[in-house]
């Protein structure tokens, strides 16, 4: 999980980043937190779930950042799974 404060900062400045590129940013982490629990991991799970809904909708799949976490890693081989655009940062 991580600095969940810390982590939120980075979605914000990468989603900033995503917006003055030209591009349309899906960022669960600053959304589903809001109304879900990440410390339950049924609500975790519930969140990581819609987030691979919304990722599957997606053309590209962006990464961000040296760390890549557990759930980061779940993202990145069904990205890759589904063979989508995968870019790093």
């Amino acid at each position: 999980m991580g600095n969940i404060d810390e982590n939120a900062r980075n979605a914000q400045r990468y989603s900033r980043f995503d917006v003055e590129k030209g591009y349309l940013p899906i960022t669960p982490l600053l959304f589903y937190p809001q109304f879900l629990d990440d410390s339950l991991q049924s609500e975790r799970d519930l969140g990581m779930f819609f987030g691979i809904v919304l990722m599957d909708k997606c053309s590209e799949v962006w990464v961000f950042g040296e760390y890549i976490s557990d759930g980061m890693k779940i993202e990145i081989d069904r990205a890759r799974n589904n063979g989508k655009k995968m870019r790093y940062f």
